[in-house]
């Protein structure tokens, strides 16, 4: 990190595996963070990750900006969703800790082609996906300050 040129920069984002090892420490004990997004699948075992990070942020003063499902649903052709993996786990953590459930990203398989050929299908305007992404970007930009 240190030895970088990260030049003008609006935010840096790490993403990290889940868990609260040694990186996670080391990282929020050496740098000035503005903040953590915790992100977790919907399945109740995934959440236990996401619990432990949230008891390690908060011993070591580092807010925690929201909480984000991914592969929450799987979209349907008629437009309904399918909670494959169930539902309902993140949004009872996020009352039980008073965090915020900033969004739910659905089991997409064009997020991971769109990764595959450097065409984030995020980054198509109008797409349902672009949506998604861009107010949690602006929702994150907005607690930053």
């Amino acid at each position: 990190f240190r030895d970088a040129d990260w030049s003008a920069r609006d935010v840096l984002v790490v993403d990290m595996p889940p868990g609260t090892g040694d990186i996670h420490l080391s990282i929020a004990q050496n740098f000035t963070l503005s903040g953590a997004l915790l992100v977790s699948t919907p399945q109740e075992v995934a959440l236990l990750d996401v619990r432990k990070a949230i008891n390690m942020f908060e011993k070591v003063h580092v807010p925690i900006l929201g909480l984000i499902e991914n592969m929450s649903y799987l979209p349907m052709p008629d437009g309904s969703k399918n909670y494959i993996f169930g539902t309902g786990a993140i949004a009872k953590l996020a009352h039980a800790t008073n965090l915020e459930v900033l969004t739910q990203i659905p089991l997409e398989p064009a997020i991971s082609l769109g990764g595959d050929i450097k065409k984030p299908v995020a980054s198509e305007r109008g797409h349902p996906l672009h949506t998604i992404f861009d107010k949690l970007a602006n929702n994150i930009l907005g607690k930053l300050g």
